[in-house]
């Protein structure tokens, strides 16, 4: 999955962590560790450093339980959750889809934050109510701190963070269109990735001096300046699909023929019709998909037999699953044909009858012709 490393399941999920996060982790750790032992100098020669990785581990659980916050309430929408991974910036939750209404996308983008908050008021309640002192009181304080940064941070409203996915519920709801907010809230993360780049920036340009730079905020900046872009391309792209179905993509003048031609008159039309098609869909002549025919197979057949044999004698027949209904959305259409990495399917309508072949250079062409139909 992107070079990152399966590590194993949560409740079910598959979990993985970015090599990035390594070095995160063992940063964290040095940093930490090295803090409590000038802190707490009675400590005990590598208490600091086993003290550090224990906060580590605890601040990415914190991610991880923000990320499972998103993970639960698809689920309870009956949207799998394809993993969770942890990288450089934080966690990220991979849902098989969008949330069909704008209050489900709400909740589903509110949970995490949620989340992280509760963590920070469990955190926030132990510490003050068990009068905790010493390196734990720190550890426990550090938590806190860090739920707190993190619910409230990802409540910024600007792609690709949690408040964006708020804020494009928000636009969904109130326009109806659901790509409107997706392209609102774009505008707005990157508004804030400029924000932070120039904050970070500005101190070098006022002063001279390059040590004065805030990397941490340009590379916060840069981050949600071009996650935002990708954001607001991709909605771009998906509003296009909108209304288009499998039927509107299949191929002209497909490679179709009936199943009581007989080889003979297949071969004779494959000469006659010289295109490269190297395999033909058969129907019958209600229309009906019966099967498929690769212009190979009329080499296991003895010429001589070629015009006493038909067509849908030697036919293979097609699994339903490698069918696409007529009426099923281009888009949907899309993401199967990415997951199963199919190149081309028979297009039928619901009581069997063929309606065409499509395949990916045809879905290109349509969406180009929409582009150019649509008015500047």
């Amino acid at each position: 999955m992107n070079g990152n490393i399966r590590v194993g399941n949560l409740f079910g999920i598959p979990f993985y962590v970015s090599p990035s996060w390594f070095l995160v982790l063992a940063l964290v750790t040095w940093d930490y560790g090295g803090g409590l032992a000038a802190q707490f100098p009675g400590l005990s020669r590598g208490i600091p450093l086993l003290l550090g990785l224990v906060t580590a581990l605890l601040l990415f659980a914190s991610v991880v339980a923000h990320e499972l916050g998103h993970s639960f309430v698809a689920l309870r929408q009956g949207i799998d959750v394809k993993s969770i991974a942890l990288f450089l910036f934080g966690g990220l939750a991979s849902l098989e889809k969008e949330s069909d209404t704008p209050a489900g996308a709400f909740w589903v983008a509110i949970a995490g934050p949620l989340v992280s908050l509760f963590i920070f008021g469990i955190a926030t309640l132990v510490g003050a109510t068990a009068h905790l002192t010493g390196p734990v009181g720190s550890i426990v304080g550090l938590l806190a701190y860090v739920n707190l940064t993190l619910g409230l941070f990802n409540l910024i409203p600007g792609l690709p963070l949690d408040g964006g996915n708020i804020l494009k519920a928000i636009v969904w709801k109130i326009t109806g269109n659901p790509y409107k907010g997706v392209t609102f809230a774009s505008r707005v993360g990157q508004a804030f990735g400029w924000l932070a780049i120039v904050s970070g920036a500005l101190p070098f340009f006022l002063s001279g001096n390059l040590g004065n730079i805030n990397f941490w905020n340009v590379l916060i900046g840069t981050f949600l300046l071009q996650n935002a872009g990708r954001s607001a391309q991709f909605a771009r792209v998906q509003e296009q699909f909108v209304g288009l179905t499998a039927a509107d993509a299949i191929i002209p003048n497909g490679p179709v023929v009936s199943d009581q031609l007989s080889l003979r008159d297949f071969a004779d039309q494959l000469i006659l019709r010289r295109d490269n098609w190297r395999k033909y869909l058969v129907v019958n002549a209600e229309g009906i998909l019966v099967g498929a025919i690769a212009v190979d197979a009329l080499q296991n057949i003895p010429s001589e037999q070629w015009t006493t044999t038909l067509v849908g004698e030697v036919a293979q027949s097609i699994e339903a699953s490698k069918t696409l209904d007529a009426e099923q959305p281009l888009l949907d259409v899309v993401k199967l044909i990415e997951e199963t990495q199919g190149s081309t399917w028979p297009v039928i309508q619901n009581n069997g009858v063929l309606v065409g072949l499509l395949e990916k250079a045809s879905i290109l062409n349509l969406i180009q012709r929409q582009a150019q139909a649509a008015p500047a």
